[in-house]
């Protein structure tokens, strides 16, 4: 009994808590929806109950987050530092952030929607097996990037690089990079540097990049701990706008 107690309480905050977050939006739509349009809302039942889904799903997922997934990547990166050996941290590293945005549903969404852009244009064969193709081919380059991203980040942690300088250089590249990259890969890559902050990627790299800073000697989590979200957004634009210039 105490312990139910003590698994609904969070989730009880939590909800009440996310109601609160979603109000703002919730108003916005709903003035702009009967004052502005003067409509009714269209399927006003289901659109509650989706609401109510998305209260539930939210805080569900962020009590997990809390729970669940910042504790553990907190343990794995002292425990990887703990170990010493650089070779299997930056191991780590890449196998997390490849294996996190591969899954990330949004990411996922984003390339099926480019691969049908695609073959409608032309650029691609109007085949199923194409679209199929170009989509994982741009889901792989861009999982590949952060995996490399957070390794650069794991390595700026462990030297002490300045983080502006590296996020500097960065952007120099991806507006060069802009430059001369086909225009129909351009707006593609922009988002996929998006879509990689997103929900599963977003909590795992922030607990690595914390744990691991509060880890090492001379290191503070707050100023080294963060910015592995920065590397992880910008290289999918370098990479997705190469591969565009590859394939080209």
């Amino acid at each position: 009994m105490r312990f139910s107690a003590r698994l609904l309480s969070p989730v009880l905050r939590r909800t009440t808590d996310t109601l609160r977050d979603l109000a703002p939006i919730v108003l916005v739509i709903a003035f702009f929806q009967i004052v502005v349009l003067q409509q009714p809302f269209p399927n006003l039942g289901n659109v509650i109950v989706g609401l109510l889904c998305v209260c539930a799903g939210l805080a569900l997922f962020v009590q997990g987050l809390e729970s669940g997934l910042f504790p553990l990547g907190e343990v794995l990166a002292r425990g990887f530092a703990n170990k010493g050996s650089l070779s299997a941290l930056l191991a780590f590293a890449f196998c997390l952030g490849f294996g996190a945005t591969v899954a990330e549903p949004a990411l996922i969404a984003v390339t099926a929607e480019a691969a049908e852009v695609a073959s409608e244009a032309g650029a691609i064969p109007d085949s199923e097996q194409a679209r199929g193709s170009y989509a994982l081919q741009l889901r792989m380059v861009v999982a590949l990037s952060v995996g490399a991203a957070i390794v650069l980040g794991v390595l700026r942690i462990l030297k002490g690089w300045p983080i502006h300088w590296l996020i500097i250089a960065g952007y120099v590249l991806v507006t060069a990079m802009t430059l001369v990259a086909p225009d129909e890969i351009i707006g593609v890559a922009y988002d996929s540097g998006g879509v990689t902050t997103s929900t599963i990627t977003v909590p795992l790299v922030t607990a690595l990049g914390v744990g691991l800073a509060a880890s090492i000697r001379g290191r503070n989590p707050m100023v080294d701990g963060f910015g592995l979200i920065a590397f992880a957004s910008l290289t999918p634009m370098i990479c997705v706008m190469a591969y565009g210039m590859v394939t080209r």
